[in-house]
């Protein structure tokens, strides 16, 4: 096996403990996914566009992942289950993970003007099951969008974002090496669907008592 497929098998094994040997990666349908769309993009570079759709509606048919020939994808790349929809104009960086469900796209389908229309996901950026993450966009560095989040602004590096319209919540994602996290969000989260209102009011309510408790003790030392 090459050692540049052995380090991918390797990197998702890492991220998904369901796998019991690298063969078992292969059987993956993301990992097919992103085989046929290396291909399919570089006949799009070479611009043979006719075959490079003809790859990727076959890779669609197979794993129910539709990856457009034109989207730019950084190494190491997992999507983990299938239902993703990946735009023309969308750039992933190095070590993103994509769970199902997912989609990276443009927000005006209807007006068929070109350019820059979706996403761009730095490195290590790992996206929840069933978000929408719309339009020329940038999600820094290690930013996690959490389940069913609609993401139509930029993400600041390392931020965490959960609900609709997507907000910031008061945990961060991390700026360095940090253990791979599922889902998008810390497991000692609850971002339920149903609750993602409450949880969110929660969150601001507690960085507004941090920054009453920061004021309190300012006036206290300027007292003192």
């Amino acid at each position: 096996m090459p050692g540049r497929l052995r380090d991918y098998l390797d990197s998702v094994r890492a991220r998904d403990p369901a796998p019991h040997s690298r063969l078992e990666v292969l059987t993956y349908p993301g990992v097919w996914a992103l085989g046929y769309h290396r291909l399919a993009h570089r006949l799009y570079r070479r611009r043979l566009f006719l075959l490079a759709r003809i790859v990727n509606h076959w890779s669609r048919a197979l794993t129910a992942i539709d990856i457009h020939p034109g989207a730019t994808i950084g190494r190491r790349f997992f999507i983990d289950h299938g239902f993703v929809v990946i735009g023309e104009t969308a750039v992933i960086g190095d070590d993103v993970t994509i769970y199902q469900c997912v989609t990276l796209g443009g927000t005006s389908p209807d007006n068929g003007v070109a350019g820059k229309r979706h996403p761009t996901l730095e490195d290590g950026v790992i996206v929840g099951s069933g978000a929408q993450v719309l339009g020329p966009i940038v999600v820094g560095t290690r930013a996690r969008i959490g389940a069913n989040a609609v993401v139509t602004k930029d993400v600041a590096e390392g931020a965490v974002m959960v609900g609709i319209p997507a907000r910031p919540t008061t945990v961060t994602g991390g700026k360095g090496a940090a253990p791979f996290l599922a889902y998008g969000t810390p497991c000692s989260e609850v971002f339920d669907p149903q609750t993602q209102k409450v949880e969110l009011l929660r969150c601001e309510l507690e960085t507004l008592r941090k920054r009453l408790d920061a004021l309190l003790a300012e006036e206290e030392q300027k007292r003192a």
